[in-house]
């Protein structure tokens, strides 16, 4: 994966999603997605993820993760963790995150995960609503939120709850561009431009494929660079020239 982004001259974004009180199966351990991350610093920024379910041991594991491995964020997959975001439960979690200084990413709108099997493998749609999240932008103002995906069908909710919170972003992976619903191209465009994320999700769609049909795109000239790599470098505190 280093090698692959090194030759694009990219970043990428790395984590497991730990889902093992709803799924039963246990994760890639964090610290191993950060271990293997730490090798290629100048490529790999390595992401953890934590089941809400597990509490206060979630908790201390979080302030592990940033200040022992050089986690520099957190991945949360409503849908796939059986939980509402803003479910209190899950809050003195997110307070920690809050302290640490880093983002927090949730899975919003359908999952591939579970797609046309019976019953869906037993995942629900309902909990990567993304107007669960204004609540927890509400209460956690000092949290960046990146809602991830377009969030169908929920397109509407998310562009809501981004405009109106500061802290909270939008990521443009696991979707073709050529598929973008036109509110999302257009509030890209212009009141999100700031606070819109490239994201392809490899290895499910690439980096070559996303960034050739994000060409075909109406975006202004201005906007693309944003887009691509100045918003999520200030987000990850990576602005500067010598960021990817």
């Amino acid at each position: 994966m280093a090698a692959y982004y090194g030759e694009r001259k990219m970043a990428a974004v790395v984590f497991t999603v730990d889902a093992k009180s709803a799924t039963g199966h246990r994760p890639v351990p964090n610290e191993d997605v950060a271990a293997s991350c730490a090798r290629y610093p100048d490529v790999l920024i390595p992401f953890a993820s934590l089941d809400p379910w597990r509490g206060r041991a979630a908790v201390r594991q979080a302030r592990r993760l940033v200040t022992e491995h050089g986690v520099r964020g957190f991945k949360f997959h409503p849908s796939l963790q059986a939980f509402h975001p803003n479910d209190p439960m899950a809050y003195p979690l997110y307070e920690v995150i809050e302290q640490l200084g880093v983002p927090a990413v949730f899975h919003t709108g359908q999952t591939g995960i579970g797609a046309g099997v019976p019953g869906g493998g037993g995942i629900r749609l309902k909990y990567s609503n993304p107007l669960d999240l204004d609540d927890v932008a509400a209460d956690f103002p000092g949290l960046p939120i990146v809602l991830a995906h377009p969030s169908f069908p929920w397109q509407d909710e998310a562009l809501a709850v981004a405009t109106h919170k500061p802290s909270v972003y939008i990521d443009l992976s696991g979707w073709s561009p050529k598929y973008f619903p036109p509110q999302l191209v257009r509030y890209a465009n212009t009141l999100l431009k700031d606070k819109v994320l490239f994201g392809s999700d490899f290895p499910v769609i690439t980096p070559d494929r996303w960034l050739a049909d994000f060409d075909t795109l109406d975006i202004k000239p201005e906007v693309r660079p944003l887009i691509l790599k100045e918003n999520a470098a200030r987000l990850l505190g990576l602005a500067g020239p010598s960021s990817q």
